[in-house]
């Protein structure tokens, strides 16, 4: 049985699926939080793929409150991906371009600024403090730190296929079918 709440149904985001049954994103997962899903519904923009036991009431209606949709119309995501701090950290896997840790990251520009270094995707990665403070404003052949990685534009395939490797803290059982996370399936 449907549980039946007076108090908003805080915590229940859906997942928002593209018209392709895809995540519109991995990372961050495409969630809408319960007051949007609603009004989607409402003017028809979503179809209702997977519900919460939970039910939400109006005066007029009563219905159960979705947990996964998908947009009725395609949003094409060709676009290339905005260059952020975030980004260039996903790109990255949130590991230091140097050493591959995990802790204290930043940025660098792999040829500095002041060595003619532009802020492009293809001269900055994330880095850790120590790695950052002991390369600092020096050519990698001029300092004792190694790049693993080669920085790159990424498109927004590889960004989405990188962000698939972080799944979020929470995740709805309903959700599972259509979040493609590299898990180990059984045999």
């Amino acid at each position: 049985m449907a549980e039946i709440i007076s108090a908003p149904p805080h915590g229940r985001p859906a997942l928002v699926l593209n018209a392709d049954f895809r995540p519109l994103s991995y990372y961050p997962l495409s969630l809408w939080p319960w007051q949007e899903v609603v009004k989607a519904v409402f003017l028809d923009r979503v179809d209702i793929i997977a519900e919460y036991d939970y039910v939400v009431r109006s005066p007029s209606t009563e219905f159960r409150l979705p947990s996964v949709i998908a947009l009725r119309d395609f949003v094409r995501q060709d676009r290339p991906p905005a260059f952020t701090r975030f980004n260039v950290f996903l790109r990255d896997g949130f590991a230091c371009a140097y050493c591959g840790t995990h802790e204290n990251l930043t940025f660098d520009h792999v040829v500095p600024r002041s060595k003619g270094g532009r802020t492009t995707w293809e001269n900055i990665v994330a880095a850790c403090s120590p790695c950052n403070l002991r390369k600092g404003g020096k050519l990698l052949r001029d300092c004792d730190v190694h790049l693993q990685h080669k920085p790159f534009r990424p498109n927004n395939y590889q960004l989405q296929e990188i962000g698939r490797k972080f799944p979020p803290h929470h995740l709805h059982d309903t959700w599972m079918d259509y979040l493609y996370w590299d898990v180990e399936l059984e045999s």
